[in-house]
């Protein structure tokens, strides 16, 4: 009999097969795209892929999020290079980075992903959404720039990004133009009611339609109107190999030199850094993966960062680059309708099989129709209607979404974050200070009640209520409510209460004292997560 898990995952083959065929054309000329950026070889980049498709995606907990070299490490990787004086120093790095995030999943980092407010994270999405629209169009309409840094987020590749876009407008590849065009049509119909009630259409995702369309457009120009079709700079450039066995003889295996390596102190720095930012980075396309689920799945943060560090640790000892999860290459898989985590796997089939065997078919795959795919998915993530529901939730919502947008765009992923982050701190101590303590006036007699757990945040609202309160009343301070009291706040009460009797007020308190701590087996409750 098949596990009920087996049975689960064949049911949904019909959906991720083709979903994992998306995702590895947008992932392949990415992995060589960002192995060319880093200064690696391009060989390097497609290892890091594969190692993310055929191993993280049965380690990850998450179903749709996919893993593989990622823009976000190109300039650190570059540096890494540079200051270890070999790209085998950088293998090295790259393995002591996987066992340091291997250690901090035991260590249960992973909780640190839940600190992120939804309107930030959804910022981040949609700044995401603007960067792949910014960058996908100069490949729509045929510019000669490289593929490398297109998931990326940083200021150099925005900035030359949008020069790239006004240059483009005045270097247009006609069949680039046809080709992207009428990807995207393909693409919005596909989305309609009408399409999405068709059962033999709906069979078929549309990115792979997408594709179809522009390997046959470019085909027919070639025979027909030269002059029309599409030049080979505009087309997937795998590298091909003469025969299969050329694939292991690629790999960068670990030899005697690796110990020397680790005699360096520099190489210890580099993977530090490598571990922290890919870290933080795949915490981030996780917590962003989850909102875009549309069956609202939680992956587990700690696993996740475990099956990183295998995955670090694995692509390195193979000659890989650093790996992270990528939620480009998620979005893409969510939106070409992958369901688990078979599509992550199918993508690091193909890429395996395209090295071995089909290079030459794939790198008939005009660049423009890869970038309509991802018009499609940034508009998904950046859709209008989003900036408007954020609008109408006041601005204690939309400024924190609004500017950790800006803020990615004009800096980075995680800088960008981090302003966003601030922001949205600043919101939630606003919201906490006046949500915490309410002061009710009955006649002369006045109630301070403690809504809910109440912490030093809320020390300069409990005094600012105490000095409201004339001589000759009564109050009662109401705790019942709070299950935990911050030290700071008791100190400020039982100062009211010794000073009170000077101004004849009378003070009664209701379930004040208790409350300094919170009792071990409520903490474990509260913090408790699945690993």
């Amino acid at each position: 009999m098949i596990h009920k898990s087996s049975t689960y995952y064949l049911h949904h083959l019909k959906s991720d097969i083709p979903a994992g065929l998306v995702v590895f054309l947008v992932a392949l000329p990415l992995c060589l795209g960002i192995a060319l950026a880093s200064g690696a070889p391009l060989f390097s980049g497609l290892i890091g892929g594969l190692v993310g498709g055929l191993l993280v995606a049965w380690l990850s907990g998450s179903q749709l999020a996919v893993s593989g070299p990622a823009a976000g490490l190109t300039v650190i990787v570059f540096n890494a290079i540079e200051t270890l004086g070999s790209f085998q120093g950088l293998l090295v790095a790259g393995v002591l980075a996987g066992v340091l995030q291997l250690t901090l999943g035991y260590l249960r980092a992973g909780i640190i992903g839940a600190f992120f407010p939804a309107a930030v994270i959804e910022g981040m999405l949609a700044a995401i959404g603007l960067i792949l629209i910014i960058k996908q169009l100069p490949h729509a309409t045929g510019y000669d720039a490289s593929y490398e840094g297109d998931e990326s987020y940083m200021k150099e590749t925005a900035e030359s990004s949008l020069f790239e876009f006004f240059d483009a407008l005045g270097a247009l590849s006609i069949g680039s133009v046809v080709i992207s065009s009428v990807a995207l049509l393909l693409l919005i119909l596909w989305n309609t009611k009408w399409f999405k009630k068709q059962k033999a259409l709906k069979l078929i995702p549309g990115p792979l339609v997408a594709v179809a369309w522009g390997v046959a457009y470019n085909l027919a120009a070639q025979k027909f109107a030269p002059e029309w079709a599409v030049a080979g700079q505009h087309l997937v450039n795998l590298p091909v190999a003469e025969h299969p066995s050329d694939f292991l003889n690629s790999l960068m295996l670990p030899d005697a030199s690796y110990l020397a390596h680790l005699a360096n102190p520099k190489v210890y720095v580099v993977a530090g850094t490598i571990a922290v930012i890919a870290s933080l980075e795949t915490l981030l396309s996780l917590e962003a993966t989850d909102k875009l689920d549309p069956l609202k799945r939680l992956a587990p943060t700690n696993r996740e960062l475990k099956a990183q560090g295998v995955g670090n640790i694995v692509s390195g000892l193979l000659g890989g680059l650093p790996l992270t999860a990528v939620i480009v290459r998620s979005a893409a898989n969510i939106n070409a309708g992958g369901q688990t985590r078979i599509a992550c796997f199918t993508h690091g089939v193909f890429l395996l099989l395209s090295v071995m065997f089909f290079a030459h078919y794939l790198n008939t795959i005009p660049l423009a129709c890869l970038a309509a795919i991802l018009l499609h998915t940034g508009y998904k993530l950046a859709n209008p209607a989003l900036f408007k529901r954020f609008y109408q939730k006041g601005m204690g919502q939309f400024l924190p979404f609004a500017i950790t947008v800006l803020a990615i765009l004009v800096t980075d992923l995680l800088l960008g974050m981090a302003i966003g982050m601030v922001i949205g701190l600043f919101f939630v101590i606003k919201a906490n200070y006046h949500a915490g303590i309410t002061l009710i006036q009955e006649g002369s007699h006045y109630r301070v009640v403690f809504n809910k757990d109440v912490t030093f945040l809320n020390k300069a609202l409990l005094r600012k209520f105490i000095l409201r309160i004339p001589a000759q009343s009564t109050v009662t301070i109401d705790a019942s409510l709070a299950r935990f009291i911050d030290h700071d706040i008791l100190e400020v009460v039982e100062d009211f209460m010794a000073t009170a009797t000077d101004d004849d007020i009378e003070v009664t308190t209701v379930a004040l004292h208790g409350k300094e701590k919170i009792h071990k087996h409520e903490a474990i409750i509260v913090l408790q997560e699945r690993d």
